[in-house]
């Protein structure tokens, strides 16, 4: 199953705190996830912190499309580096 994530809050510089529907949690640095170039504007820290959740495909999203695979998200939170 894809998880979902159900909430999400921008905490500082390019980390999020993210809550996934079976109720796991944590920080999520994307500092070094910004390439390509609809990632280029999240670069600036005043766009990155527009982050919300997709209310469709259950993940993070920003104003501009750009957005993130919930499973890619969820490995990083269960598997810290």
């Amino acid at each position: 199953m894809i998880p979902r994530i159900v909430e999400a809050r921008y905490e500082r510089d390019y980390t999020v705190h993210v809550r996934f529907d079976d109720g796991t949690e944590g920080e999520v640095d994307l500092r070094d996830e910004l390439h390509g170039e609809v990632f280029e504007p999240l670069k600036d820290l005043r766009v990155f912190a527009q982050v919300s959740v997709h209310p469709d495909f259950h993940t993070l999203c920003w104003p501009n499309g750009a957005d993130f695979a919930p499973e890619f998200l969820y490995d990083i939170v269960r598997i810290p580096a």
